[in-house]
This record gives structure tokens, C-alpha cells and sequence, in this order.
């Protein structure tokens, strides 16, 4: 996908030099807004993002955009199509110029021989940067195979996408694997890991540039570990420890369930190679864990699920599907001891049952003053329900509110914060309601989110013609530098798995 992009580079940078673009003059105005895609108007975007080529799906012949700012101007044209693509070098000028202020945007469009101006609108450049790389999972909205699955890293200052690791490109039984989980340590990549499922099943762990492959199942455990949180600063991670099942709706727009019929939370100490539970219970389930920033605190998503005490597999997930909708998770903390390595007492954050809703997937922001959420209806897997919303915690005054701002009628979801805290990525079905895309949003001083958008790129109908979802989107502020060939190479080689040690927590 590298070479794909590149290429529509060279072929936008040779157009770009085969006309040269002037502005309309003599142009009528209009009081019609110009139809933009994606939807690039008056948002707040990083000084450092990629350019936003837009589409202008106003009629017209021939459409001509101005973008300008303090000291820069820059303009583009484009034919019926309405593509309109930015020189990323004046681009760059542009945002470097503009640091903190608004870019005003006009576009016209050619009509019958004449030409209309359409209502300037803002786009306001912050003086934060984002994180140069975001990594994702691109999977094909396929529930039985795993073909041409891969995770893959974006420079979000250009739009150059890598591969970190690819399945197979055809499908093959005995190969047949998927991958997910990707996960990083404070926001950087030498510290990393991913789940590889069915054939060469294993946790790839990686450091400084070291690969392992690791089974992570032990028989004091409940099973293989599942959603990760690595600690900000030592080598341990939490893990959930989950059995999962799913089912599909005859008729429903949320068209399958995700559902857990037993789950835990472990912690990995990966430098001794030693897995511990932290809960064992047969009447709570509990999931999603997040170290706090300065590693004293970890919070969790826990639902209260009775009676299930002793039931054989078939019959707790036949249970748990017969009451899916009824059952919510709340979001609870626990301190931690470093030297004893010990968890204090839960302590309810967010009581979501109490609101009729349920959460998923926890954040803290980097200063420690937010906790960012999912809430959906009932469940945790809100990447399949339509209820789901971003909401937010102040941890220093209480106050929980809607991410309104950023929110959207469709499903937002999967969450993660730059490491200045300044912005979000999550992921939103809000194009189509069938597909998951990442969308930024700024986050500012006020705790206050601003418009989202989505992910710029080189051909704006990039985000219409690619058929698969963007999963579990990760800011860092580096690149993995482990090729995806040496990942491969350790995800095949089954002889040499590492199966971790159970010990109790603190010994």
C-alpha cells in the first residue's frame, strides 16, 4: 500500500505542475454553501496533518479553491471531478505560517462559461501538534475469515501507510490467522505487542527491537490474554483475561453481538516472564483495563453477572445471549503499589447502570485530569452499536458529560489520546454506518472537544472506495522500526513460543 500511495503522489504532484491555477475574477456570489468531502469545514486541525485534498460536490464544470493565511496563500483547481488536491510543500508553508489562527477558505465553480464564488468558511490551524504515527487495524467486514488483514502505521504528516504485520494475501486454512490488540508503551513504539489468533496463535512481543512469540495461557488462569494496558514507565502489562462469543440479529441495526461470558484481569511481568491474576470471580466480569498515567492507579470496565457460578461454557454463553441487552458494565479504579506490587480496594468512577447505559474501553488523558469513554446502551463492544458515544470524566471535579461536540448520530468508539493530550482519534461509522474510519478531534485546555474529521488522504475518495474498517486506532510518536518481514518470520516460527510462568500476584 506504500507504493499505491506513492504513486497517486506522483500522479497528483505532475497534474498540479500541468496547469497552472488562477483565481476567478469578476466571479458572482452565491448564498448556497458548497457541498465538501469529506467534511473539512470549520474544523480545528494540527499545525503537522497531511494536507485535506477535498472533493467540491457543488455543480460545476471546473472548480478553483483559495486557502488563505497570514503571509501564504494557496491555490488549487480541479476539473469535473471537483477533486481538489493540495501542494503538500505550500501546504506545509500554510500551517507553519498560521500556527494558532484561522485559514479562510473560498471556492468557486464554473458554470455554464461563468463563474461563482460560494461563502468563505474557517479552518483553524491549533498550536499543538499531534503525534506523527497512527496506527490501525484494516480488516474486511468478514466474520469467518481472516484474509488480507493487516495492521498497518500512517504518517500523519504525509500519506505514507506501512505495513507493521500482514496476514496472508489469499486465503489458506492451515495459515489462516488474525491479528489484533496492537498495543504501545507511552506512546512509544520499542515497547509494543499484538495477538495473533488461530494458526500461529501466540502474543508477539516486542522490544527494542527484540521479537518473542508468547503463549499466554496457563491452567491457573481463565484464559488466553485479550485487551491490553502496558504500565507508562516498567515492563508489565495488565491484560482482560476473556471467553468470548458472538451471534448476528436476524433483524436489528446493530446486526451482531460481541459478548463476554467470563472475563478477568491479569498482570504480566515480562521482564521474569510471570502472568498473575489480579481478579478471579465467577460473578463479575472484568475488562478493558488502563494504567493512569503515573502508573498509581488502574481503571477498568466490571459488570455485575450473577448465577453463573459452575456453568459449563455452552450453557454461560447461551445464558449470556439470552439477556445480552441487559447487561451493562460500570467503570471502576484501583490504586497500585509498585514495591508490593499490590492493587487496592475498587473504587466506583463511573456508575454507568445507574444511567441505563454501559462502558467500554477507558482512557486517561495524559495529565491525568480526564477519563475518556464509550457508553452504549448495554454490552462492551460498542464498535457494533449504533447507541455508542464518546463521554468524558473530569477526575478533578466529577463532572461526566457527553463528547457532544465530537459525537456523532452513528457509532463512535475506539479511542486514543496524543501524548500532549491536546487531541483524539476514534473510530466512527458516521460516513456510512457500515464502516469504521478514524476521525481527529482536538481536545482543548478547557476540556472541550471540537469538531471531528476525518483521516486526510492523498485521493479524498479513498474513504468511499476502501471497503474495510480502520480498527483500534493508536497515536505514537515514533515508528515501529521492526520490519514486517522479521514479524513474520517470528509469527511462523511455532517452534520457539515462550509459555509464561504462573505466579501469584506479589510473590
Amino acid at each position: 500500500m506504500k507504493k499505491t500511495y506513492c504513486f497517486l503522489l506522483a500522479i497528483f504532484a505532475f497534474a498540479s505542475c500541468a496547469k497552472e491555477v488562477s483565481i476567478p475574477q469578476n466571479a458572482t456570489p452565491v448564498k448556497e454553501e458548497a457541498g465538501i468531502y469529506p467534511d473539512y469545514r470549520n474544523i480545528t486541525i494540527p499545525p503537522n496533518i497531511a494536507p485535506l485534498n477535498f472533493q467540491v460536490t457543488a455543480p460545476g464544470n471546473n472548480f478553483v479553491g483559495v486557502i488563505q493565511g497570514q503571509g501564504v496563500q494557496l491555490v488549487a483547481g480541479g476539473n469535473e471531478d471537483g477533486k481538489l488536491l493540495l501542494d503538500s510543500t505550500e501546504w506545509r508553508k500554510l500551517l507553519t505560517a498560521n500556527k494558532g489562527r484561522d485559514l479562510s477558505v473560498e471556492l468557486y465553480a464554473e458554470r455554464n462559461g461563468q463563474w461563482v464564488s460560494f461563502p468563505k468558511y474557517v479552518i483553524h490551524v491549533a498550536e499543538e501538534p499531534i503525534d506523527k504515527y497512527l496506527s490501525y487495524r484494516l480488516i474486511e467486514p468478514s466474520y469467518e475469515l481472516y484474509r488480507q488483514l493487516g495492521i498497518y502505521q500512517r504518517d500523519l504528516e504525509n500519506f505514507e501507510q506501512t505495513p507493521i504485520y500482514e496476514n496472508n494475501r489469499t486465503f489458506e486454512e492451515k495459515e489462516n490467522h488474525c491479528i489484533n490488540c496492537h498495543n504501545y508503551q507511552a506512546h512509544n513504539t520499542k515497547r509494543m505487542l499484538f495477538h495473533v489468533r488461530a494458526a500461529h496463535g501466540g502474543t508477539m512481543l516486542i522490544e527494542n527491537g527484540k521479537i518473542e512469540k508468547l503463549n499466554m495461557k496457563t491452567d491457573s488462569t481463565l484464559a488466553s490474554t485479550v485487551y491490553p494496558t502496558w504500565h507508562p514507565t516498567r515492563n508489565w502489562v495488565v491484560f482482560s483475561s476473556n471467553k468470548t462469543g458472538q451471534a448476528f440479529h436476524m433483524i436489528n441495526k446493530n446486526k451482531i453481538e460481541v459478548v463476554d461470558y467470563a472475563s478477568d484481569l491479569v498482570f504480566y511481568d515480562a521482564d521474569n516472564n510471570k502472568l498473575s491474576n489480579i481478579f478471579k470471580t465467577n460473578d463479575h466480569f472484568e475488562t478493558f483495563p488502563c494504567w493512569a498515567p503515573d502508573g498509581k492507579k488502574l481503571y477498568y470496565c466490571d459488570a455485575y453477572v450473577p448465577d453463573f457460578k459452575g456453568l459449563p461454557d455452552s450453557l454461560a454463553i447461551n445464558r449470556i445471549l439470552e439477556r445480552h441487552d441487559s447487561i451493562r458494565y460500570n467503570i471502576y479504579s484501583m490504586t497500585f503499589d509498585e514495591q508490593t506490587r499490590r492493587f487496592g480496594p475498587p473504587q466506583l468512577e463511573v456508575n454507568c447502570t445507574d444511567m441505563g447505559l454501559s462502558a467500554s474501553v477507558p482512557r486517561v488523558s495524559p495529565d491525568g485530569r480526564y477519563l475518556l469513554f464509550t457508553l452504549g446502551k448495554y454490552g462492551q463492544f460498542h464498535i457494533w452499536h449504533k447507541s455508542s458515544d464518546q463521554w468524558i470524566k473530569d477526575l478533578k471535579t466529577g463532572e461526566i458529560r457527553p463528547l457532544t461536540e465530537a459525537n456523532s448520530p452513528d457509532v463512535d468508539s475506539y479511542h486514543t489520546w496524543s501524548s500532549n493530550g491536546r487531541w483524539i482519534v476514534f473510530s466512527s461509522r458516521r460516513m456510512d454506518g457500515s464502516y469504521t474510519r478514524p476521525f481527529i478531534a482536538y481536545f482543548d485546555k478547557e476540556g472541550r472537544a471540537h469538531k471531528a474529521f476525518v483521516l486526510p488522504q492523498a485521493d479524498p475518495e479513498e474513504n468511499k472506495l476502501l471497503l474495510k474498517s480502520f480498527n483500534v486506532p493508536e497515536l505514537t510518536r515514533t515508528k515501529v522500526d521492526v520490519s514486517a518481514k522479521e514479524i513474520r518470520k517470528a509469527v511462523y516460527d511455532d517452534d520457539h513460543t515462550k509459555k509464561v510462568d504462573y505466579s501469584p500476584l506479589g510473590k
